[in-house]
């Protein structure tokens, strides 16, 4: 890891802990989002609501005015909290990736139960917040990009989805 990615994670952790979203960020999102996928998105922790509002502002001043792309930017973690994902959790999550990923690949293995729930729930949050994203209500594009949003696509996009998960990605990547 380097002195720069360091930084980054330590700034990044201690975002996380002091996060807080306004009433008019909240407002921000009910614009975008379905009236079923609000209260998802109110579901989620201080921190995850605010990464989430940063990658959409990071598409739209990218040009980004596709609705299913910036409904899914906002809801793209929601099936993290699916269980209470700590800084802490998130932490030994992204060190371990790092340094140790066998230890990673144990913690995230199995059924979600115990205290090992959240590192599963953590595995598991893509198809969870896409199954949640469908029953609220959400467009099957802005389904299909939660569910593959860090799913590394290994060629150029073929189409407009996959440019959009590709914008998507690199927004989620910077924030």
């Amino acid at each position: 890891m380097t002195l720069q990615v360091a930084f980054y994670r330590v700034r990044q952790f201690v975002s996380a802990l002091l996060a807080r979203v306004s009433p008019d960020a909240l407002r921000e999102a009910d614009e975008v989002l379905p009236p079923d996928a609000r209260k998802l998105f109110r579901r989620m922790c201080a921190s995850d609501q605010r990464h989430s509002l940063n990658v959409m502002r990071t598409l739209r001043r990218q040009g980004h005015t596709e609705p299913d792309v910036l409904a899914a930017a906002l809801l793209h973690d929601m099936g993290k909290s699916a269980a209470r994902l700590y800084p802490w959790h998130r932490a030994i999550i992204v060190l371990s990736a790092h340094f140790a990923p066998g230890v990673l690949a144990w913690l995230i293995r199995g059924e979600p139960r115990g205290w090992r729930r959240p590192f599963v729930i953590h595995r598991q949050h893509t198809e969870i917040g896409a199954e949640w994203a469908a029953q609220a209500g959400c467009s099957p594009l802005t389904v299909s990009l939660i569910r593959r949003h860090q799913e590394p696509l290994r060629r150029a996009p073929q189409d407009e989805a996959e440019r959009l998960l590709v914008a998507l990605q690199r927004a989620d990547g910077v924030n």
